[in-house]
């Protein structure tokens, strides 16, 4: 039986994307919108609900409000923040949300929320969810197109997206990943940003960029154009120190030492 599902947002275009998108999953129905956080509890206590896909701001109360309100309920229904704003996904986890995904997201995306939220299932830490797996992903299809090579990220109500480039590094998160930059010249629209965070996964990020982004380790996607010194450590292993504004020192896993050497012809 499909799980019911209620999408809860003030903004009708942004509902009737996430119910297209979730029309395309057999095992998920939409059986309710809310356009307030007020209205989706009154919904939710007459329909027992499996997922509810949750708005962070809307008018009255907010969507970390209603969650906090959720987790006090025995039964309650799993919860996955869908939201423009990035910042708020720290206190969301905290309130046992299963997933945050920051719009625009698509249908592979949502479709890892759902698993999750169908599993029931937290999005685990970094070390939790690479414990015991490959530094490097299995082999995925490159993204083709104007996407490739460029990471769509959230100033506000806009959208920016950041050539690889200026990519120093990235870092897993919860669920998500931080870009780190090189400096900006004055004029972009995000000169003086050092540290981005990105709804996306290392493994999405590996799929958008190019080669020219290695996995050194399972917390760090390295742009291999910008490091800038190539420290040993004892034991054999390395670090590298980017070229961002702080120099940052990566560590790179034992079992990549090899290919970093060889990338980087040292």
């Amino acid at each position: 039986m499909p799980a019911r599902a209620l999408i809860v947002d003030d903004e009708s275009p942004a509902r009737e994307e996430l119910r297209h998108l979730l029309t395309g999953f057999d095992d998920v129905v939409v059986v309710g919108e809310a356009t307030t956080a007020e209205e989706a509890e009154v919904l939710i206590d007459s329909v027992a609900y499996d997922l509810v896909f949750l708005d962070i701001r809307m008018p009255g109360m907010g969507g970390v409000t209603l969650a906090q309100q959720l987790g006090q309920r025995p039964g309650a229904p799993a919860v996955v923040f869908t939201t423009a704003f990035a910042e708020h996904a720290v206190e969301a986890f905290e309130l046992g949300a299963t997933d945050y995904l920051v719009k625009p997201f698509d249908a592979g995306r949502l479709r890892r929320a759902v698993d999750r939220a169908l599993k029931g299932e937290d999005v685990p830490s970094p070390a939790a969810r690479e414990e015991g797996a490959q530094v490097r992903a299995p082999a995925r299809e490159p993204v083709q197109g104007a996407a490739a090579g460029r990471i769509p990220v959230h100033r506000g109500d806009r959208i920016i997206l950041v050539d690889e480039a200026r990519i120093a590094f990235a870092e897993a998160a919860r669920g998500y990943a931080y870009l780190t930059l090189v400096a900006l010249p004055t004029g972009h629209p995000l000169a003086g940003a050092d540290r981005l965070l990105t709804s996306y996964t290392l493994v999405d990020l590996a799929e958008r960029l190019s080669e020219t982004f290695v996995r050194t380790h399972r917390s760090f996607l390295v742009n291999m154009r910008l490091v800038r010194e190539v420290v040993p450590q004892v034991g054999g292993g390395l670090s590298l120190v980017m070229g961002d504004r702080q120099r940052t020192q990566i560590p790179v896993a034992r079992r990549q030492v090899a290919e970093v050497r060889q990338r980087l012809g040292v």
